[in-house]
This record gives structure tokens, sequence and C-alpha cells, in this order.
């Protein structure tokens, strides 16, 4: 039976698809789906707001409309069929790794800054520069927080290794995706990148690559990506060598 009533709305338009909310509804009414918070049934949101608080965006408000009335016992069969589904067959991650799941990194404070370890006096009183997790492009989804509005670093996994200052000369202040153009699958990886730049309005787009001829296969999956978005964002290449020397930077 349906009535007028408090119940949760979510704005599409705001809703960026992060999935804080989600733990926060203890009715488990909230999912991703397609990319995007959605109300799973009337009947099982209580219309209290408790998810209102986690979302970084305004996405979530309490409307009154008409409405199926909130029936707990439902919740309670929900949540154990959920539960069910979970111990069957949990979700796996494109790698079935627990740690891809999405976060953004707060920066450190100044008093953890100044107590982490380091292995060398000239790093002492820095921390990472990584604002986010995972890294890897395959773990990376397009509506992933951190990825909008973000000046975005596509980086071989090699130049980590190779760059001795990696992080304070490409990484400070960017979102970071990485991957190997010669063992990881491109064609993934061109729709991957293609969706990102379709919807995340990126403000720059550098990609960091190895000497190698290898590794220039980037630049060719990360082209043909923006080619397919049909948005015309410039490109900066960096190539370094293998021993680390910035050879040359170019903008296509």
């Amino acid at each position: 039976m349906k009535n007028a009533r408090k119940i949760i709305q979510i704005d599409d338009e705001l809703c960026n698809g992060c999935g804080q909310c989600v733990p926060d509804c203890a009715e488990g009414s909230l999912k991703i789906i397609d990319g995007k918070a959605r109300l799973v049934a009337d009947k099982l949101c209580d219309g209290l707001g408790a998810c209102l608080g986690s979302c970084p965006t305004g996405a979530l408000k309490i409307i009154e409309r008409e409405a199926d009335e909130f029936d707990e016992a439902a919740v309670e069969a929900f949540l154990e069929s959920e539960k069910n589904k979970t111990t069957a067959a949990p979700p796996a991650m494109d790698c079935g790794c627990a740690s891809s799941h999405i976060q953004t990194l707060k920066p450190l404070s100044p008093c953890q800054n100044a107590n982490m370890p380091t292995m060398h006096q000239a790093t002492a009183g820095q921390g990472s520069a990584l604002s986010h997790w995972p890294v890897q492009i395959r773990l990376v989804p397009a509506h992933a927080p951190f990825l909008q509005n973000a000046h975005l670093l596509v980086a071989a996994d090699c130049t980590a290794i190779a760059a001795r200052n990696f992080q304070e000369r490409y990484l400070e202040g960017k979102a970071v995706t990485m991957g190997c153009p010669k063992f990881d699958d491109a064609e993934a990886y061109i729709k991957r990148f293609a969706e990102i730049i379709s919807t995340c309005n990126l403000q720059s787009l550098t990609v960091l690559i190895m000497e190698v001829p290898c590794c220039s296969a980037m630049n060719v999956i990360v082209k043909k990506a923006r080619d397919l978005s049909g948005i015309d964002l410039p490109i900066e290449q960096v190539t370094i060598s293998i021993r680390g020397e910035e050879l040359g930077r170019a903008t296509y």
C-alpha cells in the first residue's frame, strides 16, 4: 500500500558512484548499479536519512512522496538473502583482491609526516604523494571519485622504478593509473580510458613511458581512447630512460 511519506531521493547528476552511502544504510536499501547509487526498493528505506552525511557530492536528500510503507520484515528477509549470496559467491574484483576497493587518501598531517620512518635523511618529513587507491588501470573504474576533474597521470609500470624522483616530479597533484602496455589487455584499456575521458572532465592528461619500444604502445592506447571519446583533450607524453633520465616531452 502506498502512502505519502519520507524517503530517500538520489540525484543522478550529482551521484559519482563512490559507494560511500551504501554501508551507512543499515537496511541495505542502497546499491551501486551501473555506476550510480540506486534505491533497491521503497519498502526497504525507512526515510531516516542515515546515509546523507556520507555522500561527498550532496546527491542524497530526503523528500516526501507516494511510496510503499517501510517493511521491517522485508528488510530482514532482504538482508538475509544478501548475506546468503555473499556466502555462496563472494563478489570478486578484477583480480579477486580485496585491496582494490576504491579509497581516496587524505594528506598526512605534519605530525604524521614527522613521525614517518625514513630510509634516507633527504626524504625526512615527506609522506607519499599518492592520493587514492587502487592505481592499476584494470582496477580503476571510470566512476571513481578521484578521477573527477583530475589531472591524470597514465604511467607505465616500470617508470616508478626507473625514476628516482617519480612522486615529486610526476605524481604530485595528480590522480594516477598504472599498467604495462606490453602484457596487459590493450583493447580493454582503450575502452576504459575512453570512458574516463568522456565522463570525468579531466583537467590534463599525461602519459609517462620508458624509452623501450614496447612502452610506446601506451601512447597508442591513450590516443585511440581519446579519439574514441570524441573529446579534444591534449595529451602530454613524457619519456624517461632506463637510468631514470627525462629524455623529452611532446604534446599531441
